[in-house]
């Protein structure tokens, strides 16, 4: 398994656009709310904050449902809350950011199994920081044929540039790149923006705010409610393209 910084760049692509000709040869997969259930490591924030939990997790449904920045949740509560800087002090503090083997989606293991066994390429990339991304490289080293966060790249989504740089790691054309995430704004636009196929997983506060929308329903090349539906999606899928 390769680490994103440790990945040579593949031959120059360019966004193509997405045809029934491409068939899926690689999944992406996002990380927090896609493989990552982050309901533990967002208590932990209102617990730094000193505010009750549900209260937390209130403003965070009410900023998401307004279409803002889900970081002006903390600011909510404390104005002109530097993110990165409050993770450097809970570290310094004994509590940093973590999650494990227990904070994973029970579908998540045999998804990637299921998707190996059918010979696909799969990825793991998202906005991570660079603690999370050792985390992630030893919670899945077996699993994936690569790992990239966006302090490895210096890019972070919805930037084009984030899914520029997936696309010159994973060694298929953009338009054979499946990427799957739970955010349509952060992962269905810009990695359809960029040429790719996208899978919208309904998990986790944006997926639930943003389903029913008409961006949610037509966007995507697959609607799922668990990963476990991905790998007969994508049979079809390819065997149709063929």
């Amino acid at each position: 398994m390769l680490s994103a910084s440790d990945a040579g760049p593949c031959p120059a692509q360019s966004p193509c656009k997405i045809t029934m000709r491409h068939m899926i040869r690689a999944v992406v997969f996002d990380v927090g709310e896609c493989l990552v259930d982050e309901t533990k490591e967002y208590g932990t924030w209102a617990d730094w904050l000193g505010v009750p939990r549900h209260t937390f997790a209130a403003m965070f449904g009410a900023v998401i449902a307004q279409g803002r920045d889900y970081r002006k949740t903390f600011e909510e509560f404390r104005p002109g809350f530097d993110l990165y800087a409050e993770r450097e002090a809970r570290a310094a503090a004994g509590q940093p950011e973590r999650f494990g083997e227990e904070d994973l989606y029970p579908d998540v293991r045999p998804a990637l199994a299921d998707l190996r066994g059918s010979g696909l390429w799969l990825g793991i990339a998202g906005n991570q920081t660079v603690r999370a991304g050792h985390i992630l490289r030893d919670l899945f080293k077996e699993d994936v044929d690569l790992i990239g966060t966006s302090d490895d790249w210096g890019a972070s989504k919805p930037d084009r540039e984030f899914f520029v740089r997936v696309a010159e790691v994973v060694p298929y054309e953009p338009g054979e790149i499946l990427y799957v995430g739970d955010r349509v704004d952060n992962d269905l636009r810009p990695g359809a923006a960029s040429g790719m196929h996208t899978a919208l997983i309904r998990r986790g506060p944006w997926a639930t705010i943003q389903w029913n929308t008409e961006e949610a329903k037509k966007l995507p090349t697959f609607r799922v409610e668990s990963l476990l539906e991905l790998p007969g999606a994508i049979a079809d899928f390819n065997e149709r393209a063929r």
